[in-house]
């Protein structure tokens, strides 16, 4: 029996070892509940990442890119791509609605989007497609700190928020979450979020619920 462990956690160590080659976030921690040693909630994660879980602790993760939501419980877990794996734990894997071929766009194309978006609404013409879709009506914004974020709708008039970003309002210091402000956006708008000189399109989906929904559907990056 011992060397069956040992085997399995020199596999497990093996793996690990292998993805950590790749440092690019794959997954965020949505939640985490108990002793849960190596992240803390909205941490970004890299394959390889090793997380250990006290018996009846649990941590729920989002993947990025596969959309996989996990929550697991108990046991010792390594990051994977796409998700994870888990010796002597127990986990549950659901599919949610996440934009996963759009998450990792980057802050240059972002802005360059954004202002070909407000070129074409001055000139009158039809503006450039949503970069992000978002599949809840309350987003949680990555801001990185304090200023004044503002949230547009452009397909039609007069749905505008502003939010002067105050240290005790974000979450992690770098996260503001519409749901937490009891705000909610319009199933089917489109929409400007802007940060200083950061700038991105996005739009709701037509489904989209209000509230805490899965943070993998309405993580909307502006860091």
């Amino acid at each position: 029996m011992k060397s069956l462990i040992g085997a399995v956690v020199g596999v497990f160590g093996m793996a690990a070892s292998a993805l950590a080659a790749t440092q690019v976030p794959v997954a965020i921690v949505e939640d985490t509940q108990g002793k849960v040693e190596g992240v803390e909630f909205m941490d970004y994660v890299a394959p390889g990442k090793v997380i250990k879980l006290a018996p009846k602790a649990t941590v729920v993760l989002g993947y990025l890119h596969s959309c996989w939501r996990e929550t697991i419980t108990g046991g010792t877990v390594v990051v994977g791509a796409e998700e994870s794996m888990v010796q002597l734990g127990d986990i549950q894997r659901v599919k949610v609605d996440c934009d996963g071929s759009r998450m990792e766009l980057s802050e240059r194309e972002a802005n360059q989007s954004a202002a070909t978006t407000f070129r074409e609404l001055k000139a009158g013409r039809s503006a450039a497609p949503p970069q992000l879709t978002l599949y809840g009506l309350s987003p949680i914004v990555e801001v990185g700190g304090a200023g004044t974020l503002l949230v547009e709708r452009i397909d039609t008039k007069g749905e505008r928020y502003t939010v002067s970003l105050k240290s005790d309002a974000l979450v992690r210091g770098k996260f503001y979450d519409f749901a937490k402000a009891d705000v909610s956006l319009t199933a089917g708008g489109t929409y400007t979020a802007s940060l200083g000189a950061r700038k991105i399109t996005f739009k709701i989906d037509p489904r989209a619920i209000s509230g805490s929904t899965p943070i993998i559907g309405r993580l909307l990056r502006l860091e």
